[in-house]
């Protein structure tokens, strides 16, 4: 091979150029005058600008992902928060319509207490306060329990009434509880007197007609009754005081087959509802007893001398 046709350059390998040193403190050199230039001067301003403009939408699809998670977990955090407020707001919403009902309940228990302590201050006979516990479990009577029995002296047959009129009547006494048969017992009669026209007659338990009610019987068809009459205890039994509030009437049929009268009647005495109830004494046990005869004067035996 001729020598002409030989590259006589040094290979790529050992190419001489600036040592590492220099380029360090030229780039370190550079480095310095560029951040003092951009300090003072501000020269890199317009190339930041339009690097940030460039990558902003690399940067606005980059946070997606982070802020789709972010809007879900306040979502759900939200939705928590609203069902547990919601489940507290009704939780404190049954309490306030529980109180309201015991406050109305009250409300009613006191209004009734008072007219029967007023009702007690009317009537001059002994009696004691009682409360309904419940009814009688025989199906086909209309009684209840009270709390007070023997022990309370409650005697047999005596009289039952609420702050609106005659309940019924003690039907049988234990030591500490009281059967009261109710006005509406098919087997209960009270003597009535009809305060318009002062007829008196006999009231019969009817608990059929009207989820209960009483009738009065074998009244002639020409009798005066009339609807709306008021039908008060006549004390002619010995057992009620005179004058206690029982029925009203409520509807008379009149019909021409037959000669007495069908008259319904509606209980002044709440029978169905009642809790606390008064507990009179029999109107016998308050009739003092009847005088013994005085002695007549001993005779004296022979004639006058």
């Amino acid at each position: 091979m001729p020598l002409g046709t030989l590259d006589r350059n040094a290979p790529s390998l050992f190419r001489q150029g600036p040592t590492p040193l220099t380029r360090l403190l030229f780039f370190s050199a550079l480095s310095v005058f560029l951040m003092v230039a951009d300090a003072r001067f501000h020269l890199t301003h317009p190339l930041r600008a339009a690097v940030d403009t460039a990558l902003y939408p690399l940067q606005w699809v980059a946070l997606q992902p982070v802020r789709a998670g972010q809007s879900a977990a306040e979502y759900f955090e939200s939705l928590h928060s609203a069902q547990m407020v919601e489940e507290e707001a009704r939780h404190k919403l049954a309490q306030q319509s529980q109180r309201a009902n015991q406050v109305e309940q009250l409300l009613q228990e006191n209004t009734r207490l008072r007219e029967l302590l007023a009702l007690r201050e009317r009537f001059k006979s002994e009696a004691q306060a009682a409360e309904v516990l419940y009814d009688a479990p025989d199906p086909y009577t209309r009684r209840v329990i009270i709390d007070r029995g023997q022990i309370k002296g409650v005697a047999l047959g005596s009289p039952v009434i609420d702050e609106a009129g005659v309940l019924g009547q003690v039907t049988r006494v234990d030591p500490l509880l009281a059967e009261v048969t109710l006005v509406i017992d098919r087997d209960f009669a009270i003597p009535v007197l009809n305060t318009r026209t002062g007829a008196r007659s006999v009231a019969y338990g009817d608990p059929i007609a009207n989820g209960g009610g009483l009738e009065l019987r074998y009244m002639p068809a020409n009798a005066d009754v009339q609807a709306g009459d008021l039908l008060s205890t006549s004390g002619v039994d010995g057992v009620y005081p005179p004058g206690l509030p029982v029925a009203r009437v409520d509807k008379v049929e009149r019909r021409a087959d037959s000669a007495f009268a069908r008259i319904h009647c509606v209980p002044l005495g709440l029978v169905m509802a009642s809790r606390h109830v008064m507990v009179l004494s029999p109107l016998g046990d308050q009739v003092p007893p009847r005088p013994q005869p005085e002695p007549a004067a001993p005779q004296r035996k022979g004639g006058r001398k």
